[in-house]
């Protein structure tokens, strides 16, 4: 799979883009107001329980503004963090404090988001069964999405159609599932081969075929269970489909060693995080 690469120059990059997103075409008109000399001190706090994620994102965004303003970290990504929770101190010139704050609280509170709600699902799950984010991203923020994920414990599946085959349903409808499979071990170059399938049938006209992972989807625990038993001496396994907090544990037992769920990163709610003077 692609490497994810949070570099100095990226993380520059994407504030930056955010940063003009919010100032262009005249400025903060509002914080224009502030005397432009006063310092102060200003705490950032969290309003609720959570993973904290993305001050690196906060801290770009504030030296974007102003090189001067001082940005101390005193929770590291990945830490837990609880309602009240000092999470870093900034100071500097008011003014230019007021300009980031906004642009550096939603790099924040969305991957502190991401990373809390993949954390409950990892919590869940028991440590023999991973929890994998999928492809259901906002269009270029699947890096950032992506990272959150796995601050908050779990694993990242393929970033992009060309890490590796993942012959799903749609693909199925349109030939042969064998055949596509034949064909992908024939092509694959050194990438996996995952296998979607959606009924025990499926799952015994491929077996034997040499590829990695099969992927069942939308399945009742019971199929599920008996998929495991077919095929997990010989391929990884994998569930999806509409899985939820209230469903993950059951799926987990039935012995799959990853779960893939899209709502960690499509659906995740921002968590509460403020800037008090």
């Amino acid at each position: 799979m692609s490497k994810i690469k949070l570099s100095k120059e990226f993380i520059r990059n994407t504030v930056k883009l955010a940063l003009n997103e919010d100032l262009y075409p005249s400025g903060d008109i509002t914080s224009s107001l502030v005397k432009n000399y006063k310092i102060i001190t200003v705490k950032l706090l969290s309003n609720q329980n959570g993973i904290i994620g993305g001050l690196l994102f906060a801290k770009q965004a504030f030296a974007l503004i102003d090189s001067k303003i001082k940005f101390i970290i005193k929770k590291k990504d990945g830490s837990k963090i609880k309602k009240g929770s000092l999470v870093a101190l900034i100071k500097g010139n008011a003014k230019n404090i007021l300009i980031a704050e906004r642009v550096a609280l939603n790099f924040l509170s969305h991957i502190s988001g991401i990373a809390t709600k993949t954390n409950a699902f990892v919590k869940l799950a028991g440590n023999k069964t991973k929890i994998c984010c999928t492809r259901k991203t906002i269009p270029n923020l699947r890096v950032i999405q992506k990272y959150a994920v796995k601050l908050g414990g779990g694993t990242n599946h393929r970033f992009n159609l060309s890490d590796e085959y993942l012959i799903k349903d749609n693909h199925i409808a349109s030939s042969d599932l064998r055949s596509l499979v034949t064909k992908a071990i024939k092509d694959k170059k050194g990438r996996k081969i995952t296998v979607e399938v959606d009924s025990l049938n499926q799952l015994k006209s491929i077996m034997g075929l040499k590829f990695n992972t099969v992927l069942f989807d939308n399945m009742s625990i019971k199929s599920l269970k008996e998929g495991v038993k077919i095929s997990n001496k010989y391929y990884e396994t994998e569930a999806s489909g509409n899985i939820s907090l209230k469903t993950v544990k059951s799926v987990a037992s039935t012995g799959v060693n990853r779960i893939s769920v899209g709502s960690i990163t499509h659906s995740a709610e921002a968590v509460d995080l403020k800037l008090e003077i």
